[in-house]
Order: structure tokens, then C-alpha cells, then sequence
């Protein structure tokens, strides 16, 4: 049986025929539009649901989707990005245009669950789980299972505080991981480091300091540029010091970091891992492996399609 896969963003929504096996067979990019309004969007994806379908037995469709939701009864309950979805029974509007059985989960747990069945973390009952994107998303599957706490909106990952009065998060507290390893904070670091420290080659490999960003910060680390190694030491400190939590917490077999930033490769990950074992207990050492996602751009789409073999069994 083939899955079906919607990742959906504020920017644009993607539905991608999956294989069992975690292969993309077919993939439909649109964009969201969602000043159209909430039944405008609804109707586009189902639209492109039943395009990707076309021929193919797929009685299941797997909704991956920013914000808080109630995954037990389909419903975005509110997204930041979606002004008008308070509430929206989302699965049932799906599932009345598209003749299909649909489910729904929060995309950051969708992404541990596509890195369950499909990544990293195959094989694997205890995983943890990071997205650094635009904003720092995750998940946490514990004895085979995804934790969701008591309301279903457990494990946000991204808002931990590792610097107590740091840089003030999005969520409105200060100190947050989001606030420091995200994509949208190493933009805002490079923008405020450019009156001391505008000789950087981070700023010679953007060409200005507003298109400075996370891939110009780790290819000058790289290079040995002295600004970026300090931002990027000070991401890498941030993001240690969260991971030990977890490790800490949850005790996984595997930590799985994706979204674009984890594309830096060696120059994040081996500094990261040389600084996660300064924050853990000697007991934790060689309890765990650190390593990058494999999915990357096709994370958004295999994590949702995951929801189903989840939720219908694999």
C-alpha cells in the first residue's frame, strides 16, 4: 500500500506519493496562500491529494502541521502562520473531499515519527529528535512510542531555556534554544555583529549583512574566520547544552538533528558532540549516538506519511 504525505507550511504545502519503503514516487509543491482564506487552502491540498493519487490504492492520508492541534480528533486548534484556522476540523474536510482516511500531528512530531520509520532513527525505540529551521521544532518517541504529554503538545524541544535572560524567544521567554540555534537567530546575530566585526568573511561570502546567513556563518567557520567560530561556538554551547537535557531526560539510543542548518556537517556536529559529553553525567557517556538526518528536504513529506503507518500500524 502507497501513503500520502502532506507537509504543510505557511510559505507553501507539498504532497508527495510515498512507498512503503520511504521512497517519493510522485510530488506536488504549491503555494499556500493562506490570505485565500482557510476552505481556499483546504481545497488545493485535496486537489493535490487526489492528483498525486491518481491510479493508486491510497485509502490513508498523513497531515503534517505547524502549530497546536488535537491530534486525536484531526483539529488545528491554532497555527501563528494560518490567521483565520482557530479550530479548523481539518481531517474531516480532507477526508469529505478526498474520499480518504486522514490523520493529523504537529510537523515536529511528524519528523521524529518520519525519522522513526524512515531515517535515523530506524531500528531505534528511543529517539530524540531536532529540527533547526526557521524555528527549532522536535520529538520524542520513548519505548517505541511518540510522547505528547497530557494535552498532546509535550516535547517543544525548541524552548528549553539555555541562557537564562539571553536573546528574547518568539514564544515571549528569553534564553530559549530557539532563541540561539535557530536559522531566524544566527540571521539576527550577523545582522548585530556587522558594525564590529564587518571584515568577517561571513559578510564577503553574503555580499551584504542583510543576506548574511546560517550557511555563510558555517562556511567561514570552516575557513577559520574568528567571528564565525564565535557565533557558531556559541550555537554549538546552546544546542549542548539542550541535548544533555535530553539525554538526561529521555536516555534515547539515537539524537537525530535536521532541518537546513544541519547541512553544516563537521563544523557543527563535531564540535557538538565534543561539547554535550562537558554536560553530561560520566553514566551517560557512550549512551548515545549524535548524528544528522538523512531525510532533509524530505523530511516534511516522509514524517507526515509516517503518521499513518503509525497510527494504522506498520
Amino acid at each position: 500500500m502507497k501513503l500520502i504525505g502532506v507537509d504543510l507550511g505557511g510559505t507553501t504545502f507539498s504532497v508527495g506519493l510515498v512507498s512503503e519503503d520511504g521512497r517519493i514516487l510522485k510530488k506536488i509543491t504549491r503555494d499556500t496562500l493562506v490570505d485565500n482564506g482557510k476552505d481556499d487552502v483546504i481545497r488545493r491540498i485535496s486537489e493535490a491529494i487526489l492528483e498525486v493519487s491518481v491510479g493508486e490504492e491510497t485509502p490513508y492520508v498523513g497531515i503534517g502541521s505547524p502549530g497546536s492541534i488535537d491530534r486525536e480528533n484531526g483539529i488545528v486548534r491554532f497555527s501563528p502562520n494560518f490567521p483565520d484556522w482557530h479550530n479548523v476540523p481539518l481531517t474531516q474536510e480532507i477526508s469529505k473531499l478526498t474520499k480518504k482516511k486522514a490523520f493529523l500531528e504537529n510537523d515536529a512530531n511528524a519528523f521524529v515519527l518520519g525519522e522513526k520509520w524512515f531515517g535515523a532513527g530506524k531500528g531505534h525505540n528511543h529517539i530524540v529528535a531536532l529540527t533547526l529551521g526557521t524555528g527549532i521544532g522536535g520529538g520524542v518517541v520513548t519505548q517505541g512510542q511518540l510522547l505528547t504529554g497530557k494535552d498532546g503538545i509535550g516535547a517543544e524541544l525548541g524552548h528549553v531555556v539555555v541562557e537564562p535572560n539571553g536573546p528574547m524567544c518568539n514564544c515571549g521567554t528569553r534564553g530559549c534554544l530557539e532563541a540561539i540555534a535557530s536559522a531566524t537567530a544566527i540571521r539576527r546575530f550577523l545582522r548585530e555583529g556587522y558594525k564590529k566585526y564587518h571584515d568577517s568573511l561571513v559578510y564577503k561570502l553574503a555580499g551584504s549583512p542583510e543576506k548574511a546567513d546560517a550557511k555563510h556563518l558555517f562556511d567561514a567557520a570552516r575557513e577559520g574566520d574568528r567571528f564565525a567560530l564565535m557565533i557558531r561556538d556559541r550555537v554549538v554551547d546552546a544546542l549542548a547544552r539542550a541535548v544533555a537535557g535530553y539525554i538526561h531526560i529521555f536516555n534515547p539510543e539515537v539524537v537525530i538533528i535536521g532541518g537546513g542548518i544541519s547541512k553544516a556537517g563537521s563544523v557543527l556536529f563535531d564540535p557538538l558532540r565534543e561539547r554535550v559529553i562537558d554536560y553530561i553525567m560520566p553514566s551517560f557517556v557512550g549512551t548515545y549516538e549524535i548524528v544528522a538526518s538523512p531525510l532533509v528536504e524530505d523530511a516534511g513529506i516522509l514524517g507526515a506519511a509516517s503518521i499513518i503507518k503509525e497510527r494504522i500500524g506498520g
